[in-house]
């Protein structure tokens, strides 16, 4: 999960051009955002969303009412990744098997 986290902060760093960052300096679990956080906006959380979608082929509703906590932080959003590539890996080996 270390790395994923590594992963979604290098994301975050070159999708918003925060080169005045590394990914040390964001903690696992500052606060997207807010300003005692990363201090991003609303419409940086669209471009996450998309950026995740095109990463790791991320499926993100706008129904989902636990959204707000998925996006919470790093931390949160390694949770969210890790837990759909392990749903879409148990699809897959089910579909193989033909179970």
């Amino acid at each position: 999960m270390d790395s994923l986290k590594l992963e979604i902060k290098q994301l975050l760093i070159e999708a918003f051009d925060l080169e005045h960052l590394t990914p040390a300096d964001i903690d696992d679990n500052a606060p997207l955002f807010e300003t005692d956080g990363v201090g991003l906006d609303s419409i940086d959380a669209l471009e996450i969303g998309i950026v995740l979608r095109k990463h790791y082929q991320l499926t993100i509703t706008a129904d989902d009412t636990r959204m707000r906590e998925h996006f919470r932080s790093v931390s949160s959003l390694a949770a969210l990744i890790a837990s759909q590539q392990k749903a879409a890996t148990a699809v897959s080996e089910t579909a193989s098997t033909g179970e």
